[in-house]
């Protein structure tokens, strides 16, 4: 029986990782086959797994963020418990870690010391603020930096901000850990050199706040709040219509312009209107023409307006709900769902959204709390004996 081929496989991660930013980068590197070892506490694990409880009795971010790993406690605090994780990366290619600050360099962890004695070695460090500057001994969550970045006063309505639904600081510094790993193998395969790769969340997310920073910096003032609505579009936004359900669309050109007046709205004399002639006339006279707008849509009802509009070219959708997401026709028609197992069952989970043709995505089970620990150990020639005295002491 052949064994698959994953376009990481023989890549080996050793992941002293919690929450999300870390986890989310080393799950996409186990998607692509690279054999991920998931560093936990002793007892409780990864906070992270206590987040909720609602898969299963699992914690749904845990679920996310965590399959196809291999879960190894270890005290590190215990000398015992540094000497397996040091044993761990002289054969490791990757070192991915989001300690609280400082707590790296105070057990001997940071990129510096690590690859000291192993040049090879390619350590990614994810911190809050940076690992120098003035906030660099500042802990971080994924809320304090959407503020910091200024998102959270882009984000809402005019009366009030709000956060976003999804842990975006996270995900952002999970994305670019991942994509930095990537670049620091593939360099080291061309070249032999092993760079370290350094990540923090406030400047992954800074660098997502990029048109909103040009328009402040350029425009003198920044970006409005409008709910669905666009601050350099118009109309652009969510309308409801006769049936109560709200249907989104935008206007991209001149030409989808001209046919949302003549053929929708039934108003062709509004193309050439001096309050609605160009994208900037239409964005500085948005409230006149949203009641033009709103007017039509309370005509008709969502279905018949999704019609009209994808009849004459222009791209709409229904709201959905996040129950309606996972009943969505394109990721039913694409296979984009499959089943991976939890701790005591089987939970759906969509595929990585990047297709590599011919290589399938690696879908391996989400780890228990120290799972692989015995056969992990084993492989660093421990004998039993030595592993279940290290269990007596609470090292493992």
């Amino acid at each position: 029986m052949s064994v698959q081929r994953y376009p990481l496989s023989g890549v080996t991660v050793v992941s002293l990782e919690q929450a999300v930013a870390a986890p989310y980068a080393t799950r996409q590197l186990a998607d692509l086959g690279a054999r991920v070892i998931k560093v936990e506490r002793p007892g409780g694990g990864d906070f992270a797994r206590r987040y909720d409880t609602t898969v299963h009795g699992h914690s749904s971010y845990f679920v996310w963020i965590n399959r196809s790993k291999e879960s190894l406690t270890l005290d590190l605090k215990d000398p015992r418990g540094r000497e397996i994780l040091h044993d761990l990366l002289d054969g490791a290619d990757v070192f991915v870690q989001n300690l609280a600050p400082g707590a790296a360099g105070r057990l001997g962890l940071d990129a510096a010391t690590v690859t000291s004695r192993r040049p090879q070695l390619i350590p990614c460090t994810i911190s809050g603020w940076g690992t120098t500057g003035p906030w660099a001994d500042r802990k971080a969550y994924d809320l304090l930096v959407q503020c910091q970045t200024g998102l959270v006063s882009l984000t809402g309505t005019p009366d009030a901000t709000a956060r976003t639904g999804i842990s975006v600081a996270d995900i952002a510094g999970g994305m670019y850990a991942y994509s930095g790993i990537l670049t620091a193998l593939y360099t080291r395969a061309v070249t032999g050199e092993a760079h370290p790769v350094e990540v923090s969340l406030f400047e992954a997310l800074a660098e997502w706040m990029g048109q909103p920073a040009y328009y402040t910096r350029y425009g003198g003032t920044q970006p409005p709040r409008l709910g669905t609505s666009h601050a350099t579009i118009a109309p652009y936004g969510t309308y409801p219509a006769a049936d109560g359900k709200e249907v989104l669309f935008s206007i991209q050109n001149e030409r989808e312009w001209e046919a949302l007046c003549t053929e929708f709205l039934g108003r062709p004399e509004l193309v050439n209107d001096p309050r609605f002639a160009t994208a900037s006339d239409r964005v500085a006279h948005r409230e006149e023409l949203d009641t033009v707008v709103a007017g039509r849509f309370a005509l008709s009802s969502s279905d018949d307006v999704l019609k009209d509009l994808e009849r004459i070219g222009i791209a709409c959708a229904g709201v959905n709900d996040v129950a309606a997401f996972l009943d969505h026709p394109v990721l039913t028609a694409r296979g984009r769902r499959t089943e991976i197992g939890v701790p005591g069952g089987t939970v759906e989970a969509l595929l990585p959204p990047a297709d590599l043709a011919g290589l399938p995505a690696r879908m391996d089970p989400v780890p228990a709390v120290g799972e692989h620990t015995a056969a992990i150990l084993a492989e660093l020639g421990r004998t039993e004996e030595e592993v279940a005295a290290l269990r007596a002491d609470g090292v493992v």
